[in-house]
């Protein structure tokens, strides 16, 4: 297990391309300037010991040497050591619509990306509880099973889209259905099902699976995404709109935020509704649900005692750089007689 532990420094690394173009345009210009003066066998004639290739072999020890003391100031760090800690939390499961109604712009960036906002925010304020993450639109599909890992959470969250499930709809029963199958763990006291939506439901099975779930201890809270006024689909292609989806009768689609349905959902499994326009005020929520809650004790394997890196990175960097000063950019009498680079002389 790594870590790093300053990644800012990595746009250092752009640097590297801008030193490989000015070389580039210094051999380009050196060479019109030379023909200028004389052709190219008066030249070798006059500096026979000029060495283009190590001249190139500067400029790739120089780079590696300046990549290798960047990962330095980035500071890896290995972990050493596996520990099982013990800790106190609550299972939480993530159920995201990813339907094309989570598309509309009525919420700023759109429905989805708010969503997603949302979750991450949540998983930043978490310490210990474990988490997991479901899609769903026609269909329910599991993206991420009960972890700790919220570095895994937030990459799988970041990786979702509205076309990553063929059945299109919003079928939030079969998220909860889903969610059930989760929470493997019989002794878990707090169980909760977070369902981020728009609350266009197109099953009607909703609310009766959620009192089945709450009869199996699950509590779900609901965070509604959108405007009540609704707003149109759009289609985009390369971030441009192309036009909006239209039904059958060719009129345009509009889609509104369903309060009541989630408010149902959420009374039928002992939960709450939360309006998702305000992340703070939804983080806030969630994190006094979450206080309130008892807590169940397990176990989970960390790394612990990381060790930092950067010495050797930082080593082999300045050695690149005495490398690169006593490497000089002509042909050398013994050079020329190991003929270490394959050059003609």
């Amino acid at each position: 297990m790594y870590q790093l532990e300053e990644k800012i420094w990595f746009w250092t690394l752009l640097a590297i391309p801008t030193l490989v173009l000015l070389f580039l345009i210094l051999q380009i210009w050196k060479r019109n300037a030379q023909r200028k003066f004389a052709n190219s066998t008066l030249l070798k004639r006059l500096s026979p010991n000029q060495s283009l290739f190590k001249s190139a072999l500067k400029i790739v020890v120089l780079s590696l040497a300046f990549a290798c003391l960047t990962i330095a100031l980035v500071n890896p760090k290995i972990g050493t050591k596996l520990e099982t800690v013990r800790s106190q939390g609550v299972d939480i499961v993530f159920a995201i619509d990813v339907s094309k109604s989570m598309l509309a712009e009525d919420i700023a960036p759109n429905r989805l990306e708010k969503s997603k906002q949302l979750v991450t925010q949540i998983i930043n304020n978490l310490v210990s509880d474990r988490i997991g993450i479901i899609a769903y639109a026609g269909k329910a599909f599991p993206q991420l099973p009960i972890t700790t890992d919220y570095a895994s959470a937030k990459m799988f969250l970041q990786n979702m889209n509205t076309d990553m499930l063929s059945s299109q709809g919003t079928a939030i029963n079969e998220a909860i259905q889903l969610a059930r199958t989760y929470y493997s763990d019989d002794e878990q006291t707090s169980r909760i099902l977070i369902i981020i939506s728009d609350g266009e439901d197109h099953s009607n099975e909703a609310a009766e699976v959620a009192e089945a779930a709450s009869e199996e201890g699950i509590r779900i809270f609901t965070i509604g995404v959108g405007d009540p006024k609704g707003g149109p689909i759009p289609i985009k292609r390369n971030g441009v709109v192309l036009n909006y989806k239209k039904d059958n009768n060719g009129e345009t689609v509009i889609t509104k935020l369903n309060e009541e349905t989630l408010q149902t959902i959420a009374d039928e499994a002992n939960g709450a509704y939360i309006n998702g326009k305000r992340t703070k005020d939804v983080v806030e929520s969630i994190k006094d649900i979450l206080i309130q809650m008892d807590k169940k004790e397990f176990e989970a394997k960390q790394f612990a005692d990381f060790k930092s890196q950067f010495q050797w990175f930082l080593g082999l960097g300045i050695l690149l750089l005495f490398l690169d000063i006593f490497l000089l950019e002509r042909k050398t009498a013994w050079l020329k007689k190991l003929n270490l680079f394959n050059e003609n002389f």
